[in-house]
Parts: C-alpha cells; sequence; structure tokens
C-alpha cells in the first residue's frame, strides 16, 4: 500500500508548531522595548540565513538524519556529528520536563482549583506519557494534531497582540514608551535572554526529517521554511508587542507571563475565558512536544543505526518502523526529571524548576547547531558537484557572513546562558545548576560516544 503523504499546508503549519515557541515569548517580553530590536536583529542576522542553509541542506542531503547527518557529511571520521546528536536528542526530555511542569500551573488556572505537589506530579507524568505514546505513530498520524496546535499558537500569539492594542486604546501604555527604552541593553540580564530569542527561531532542520513523508520535498521544504518563516516572525513581534503593552517589564513571569498579560489586559483573574486561554496554551505545549519528538526521535535512532549513540535507542516498532527506543527513553528520562524535581522543590520550593530545567536545555540545544553553519561552508568546498535544489544565493564572501553570524551568535548566548558572568549569590544559585549540569551532560555524552566508538 502507498505511504501516506503531507501536503504543503501540513508542512508549513508542522513548521509553524515547530519553531513558534509559546511559552518563551514571556522570558523575551521581560527584555522591554529592547526585545524589539533584538527580535528585528535576530530575524535578520540568525532567522533568515538559518532558514536558507537549512533548505540547502535539507533538500541536498535528505533523509532521517538531519543535522546529524549534514554534520556527519562535512566532518566524516569525527565525532562531531556524534556530539551534535547527543545534544540534539539529550535536549528534548529536559525541554519535555521543563513543560510538564507547568500543566499544573495551568490546570489549576483552568478550573480555578489548588493542585498538590504530588496530585501535579501524576499531571506531569500523564503529559510525558502522551506525548511518548503519540510519538510512537508517523508524524502523517499527527498531522491533524500539529495542524490544530499550529492554527492555535497562531490564534494566541494574535489574541495577545490584539489586546494589547485595545489595551493601550484604553489605558495608555504600562511601560515607558520613550525613543531610549526601544534601544538594546548590553546588561548581563539583558544578554542572557537573547538565547531565547534564537531557541524561538530554531527548529527548520525537523521538518527536514519528514522528507521520506512528502511528495516533493525538494520544493516543500523550502516552501514551507520560507512561508512559515515569515509567519513566524510576524507572529513573534505581535506576541511580544501585546506581553510588553499589558504587564510591566518588570513584572513579567518567565513561566506564565502570556497568560498574566491576558489576565491583566482582560481585567479577569479567572472564570471560562481566562480557563479556555491557559487550556489553549496546554494544548500548544502537546503540539511542541509532539513535532519536535518525531524530528528528535529520528535523528537519534539514525545516528545510533550508524554507532553514534547508545544501541537501545535503534529499536524501531516492526508496526510502522517509527523509533520507539528513543521515545520510550525520552519519556523515562523526563520523568525521571520531574520525580528530582519535586524532591528539588521539597528541599527548596522557591527555586525557579522551569527556569533551570528550560536553561539547560537551551544550552545543550543551541550546542547541537554550531557545526550546521561551518560545515554548510565546508560542504560547498569539498562537495561542489552534489545537485543542490535550493541553493542560498550570493557569493563567497556573503555566504561567510550568512554562516558565522549566527555561529558566533550561538556560542555567545551559550557563554551568557550557562557562565556565570557575576559572582554574586543570586548569580551563582541561578546559573551555577545550568553550569554544572551542562558539564555533566557533555561529559556523559563523550563517555557514551566513546564506548559506542569502540564498539564499531
Amino acid at each position: 500500500m502507498q505511504k501516506k503523504k503531507i501536503s504543503l499546508s501540513t508542512i508549513i503549519l508542522t513548521v509553524i508548531c515547530v519553531v513558534f515557541v509559546a511559552e518563551a515569548a514571556a522570558p523575551v517580553a521581560a527584555l522591554g522595548n529592547s526585545q524589539f530590536f533584538w527580535w528585528l536583529f535576530m530575524i535578520f542576522a540568525f532567522l533568515l540565513p538559518y532558514g536558507l542553509i537549512s533548505s540547502e541542506l535539507g533538500t541536498t542531503y535528505q533523509g532521517e538524519g538531519g543535522l546529524y547527518d549534514w554534520t556527519n557529511k562535512a566532518y566524516p571520521g569525527t565525532r562531531w556529528g556524534a556530539r551534535a546528536a547527543w545534544w540534539y536528542w539529550l535536549n528534548f526530555p529536559l525541554w519535555m520536563a521543563s513543560l510538564a511542569v507547568m500543566i499544573p500551573d495551568l490546570l489549576s488556572i483552568a478550573f480555578g482549583i489548588e493542585i498538590n505537589i504530588w496530585v501535579g506530579l501524576l499531571l506531569q507524568l500523564a503529559f510525558i506519557l502522551i506525548v511518548t505514546i503519540i510519538a510512537c505513530f508517523p508524524v502523517c498520524d499527527s498531522a491533524i494534531i500539529l495542524n490544530i496546535c499550529a492554527v492555535i499558537k497562531v490564534g494566541l500569539a494574535l489574541l495577545v497582540g490584539g489586546m494589547g492594542i485595545y489595551f493601550i486604546i484604553q489605558n495608555g501604555f504600562v511601560n515607558d514608551m520613550s525613543p531610549a527604552t526601544f534601544l538594546p541593553s548590553f546588561d548581563l540580564d539583558s544578554l542572557s535572554f537573547i538565547s531565547v530569542i534564537i531557541f524561538n527561531m530554531l527548529g527548520f532542520e525537523v521538518i527536514c526529517t519528514f522528507s521520506d513523508d512528502m511528495e516533493n520535498p525538494k520544493k516543500q521544504i523550502p516552501q514551507a521554511i520560507i512561508v512559515g518563516g515569515l509567519v513566524i516572525a510576524a507572529i513573534y513581534l505581535l506576541g511580544g508587542f501585546g506581553i510588553g503593552a499589558g504587564i510591566p517589564a518588570e513584572e513579567i513571569d518567565a513561566a506564565a507571563g502570556l497568560i498574566e498579560a491576558v489576565v491583566l489586559m482582560s481585567g479577569q483573574e479567572g472564570g471560562v475565558f481566562i480557563g479556555a486561554v491557559a487550556l489553549l496554551f496546554m494544548v500548544t505545549l502537546f503540539g511542541n512536544m509532539i513535532s519536535w519528538s518525531l524530528g528528535v526521535n529520528n535523528t537519534a535512532c539514525y545516528a545510533a543505526e550508524n554507532g553514534d549513540m547508545p544501541k537501545p535507542f535503534t529499536k524501531r516498532w516492526s508496526k510502522n518502523d517509527m523509533p520507539v527506543g528513543s521515545a520510550i527513553i525520552n519519556g523515562v528520562v523526563a520523568a525521571v526529571i520531574c520525580v528530582l524535581g519535586v524532591i528539588m522543590t521539597l528541599a527548596a520550593p522557591e527555586s525557579e524548576l522551569f527556569w533551570t530545567f528550560f536553561a539547560l536545555n537551551l544550552v545543550l540545544f543551541l550546542m547541537s547547531y554550531l557545526p550546521i553553519f561551518p560545515g554548510f561552508l565546508k560542504l560547498r568546498k569539498v562537495d561542489p558537484d552534489t545537485e543542490r535544489p535550493f541553493r542560498v544565493p550570493g557569493g563567497p564572501a556573503l555566504l561567510k557572513i550568512m554562516a558565522w553570524v549566527p555561529f558566533v551568535l550561538i556560542v555567545i548566548s551559550v557563554l551568557f546562558c550557562a557562565v556565570p558572568l557575576s559572582f554574586d549569590p543570586e548569580t551563582l544559585a541561578a546559573v551555577l545548576p545550568i553550569t554544572i549540569g551542562a558539564i555533566i551532560c557533555i561529559g556523559l555524552g563523550e563517555v557514551l560516544i566513546s564506548a559506542r566508538n569502540k564498539k564499531k
């Protein structure tokens, strides 16, 4: 029987579902009006070149490996492909745990009830279980879920942006809107959020791992990335504007800023409207995890089959050939992290679990992209004869700028996110767990990669 294919509209919506991260809009809005400078700067300095490079690599080197495959082709005989696959995979269960932490709070807002820590843990585990089960089925089976989640994400961004405009008309701006406030701030707190903006723009390579499910991937991949990228840029700006209009920047909660903005602008602390927004926001978290899991699992399984990830990742379901080994491992790791999170909360009730998990996942995730940009330049040089259905336009000098500027931005983002740049107790308490966690994760990866390579 012929394999079911996904349409271009579904691919575009999947791009939006993958790349647009509703829960990450609030931390960026905490920058105040300077967020708009950084959004616009990053759209041109990062999103545009990254999208074009992903389009070329994804249409030239098709398959389930994604960025792992691109890195291996650029650096054969090295461990860079294995490292990229490890970092890329490990960020996912950390991210899933950070979103699972939000589920009890969203349900509490939606239904106006108090949820104790143990019931909250059960809800977190239920979230992880549902994502894990759905990840065991092909992307075409999840297409309707991804489409719905993408539409909800756009709808929430339009809602927040529209409410922001209405709030301004009725009440004026809550933040200082003088021209000077729109200039970029280079203090440590502000620069640490730049990594979140880059994180918000990543994910184009995920749809490249779905090429076997497309009718014409060489045409559909660049179309989806270009159209999806334009929509994503617009809704990030609109959503950031809405949150910035409705809530003072210094009061924005990194984990619940979007909901808080809706509460403030609507003048309602509960009720049907706020409950519906909280539930819709929760649905988008499922969409994020489902869409990402399909790409991450394919990459991890493909890398394991090539001997660059632990053998359990090679397990596929005979029924549909899906990488269930990776899916199950994701679920188990995320569940363990959530249990540890409860223990951390009991030991230190003031700890911010969402940001700790999110920041650690962010560091590993950003690192996995580092080899792509110099790898793109190298593949242009060492593999010039391979047909490139889509080519990044420009001469050698422009291509180097388009590759090295995003690379440098990622390096800077990792440093500001994972390295304590001041040594006051508050900074050390916030950043050191991320630093230690990143060192442990990277070191464990090196051990596992070395052990796997010895068995080849």
